[in-house]
């Protein structure tokens, strides 16, 4: 058996590249807006992954000002904060942040139908 000199193939990860990529400062941090059914024509708008520095209620009040329409903020233990927002204010919530500065548009995805 000392004739054989067996090597045991290290455990190969695929994705260990894509995970080193993603962990990484310069990665994108993405704002999702996401719209929730509730019952009948009813729905509710969700906005996460804001930075943490910015003030939810004051984003909160402008939204519900500029809009007519009420809303929450939610804390989450797997999100961290939400913003939900009655009605269905997907296009309406991402073009009010590109231009109040507070995310570009190529950080914010939009889901939903």
């Amino acid at each position: 058996m000392s004739d054989l000199d067996i090597q045991i193939p290290t455990a190969f990860d695929p994705f260990a590249d894509a995970n080193a990529e993603d962990s990484g400062a310069g990665a994108k941090e993405y704002v999702h807006i996401r719209i929730q059914q509730r019952n009948g024509r009813k729905s509710l708008t969700t906005v996460q992954g804001l930075k943490k520095e910015f003030s939810y209620n004051k984003i909160l009040k402008d939204l519900k000002k500029e809009f007519c329409c009420n809303g929450t903020v939610v804390e989450d233990p797997e999100l961290g904060q939400v913003i939900q927002l009655q009605g269905d204010q997907r296009k309406n919530v991402s073009t009010f942040l590109v231009q109040a500065g507070i995310v570009k548009k190529d950080n914010i995805k939009i889901h939903g139908f």
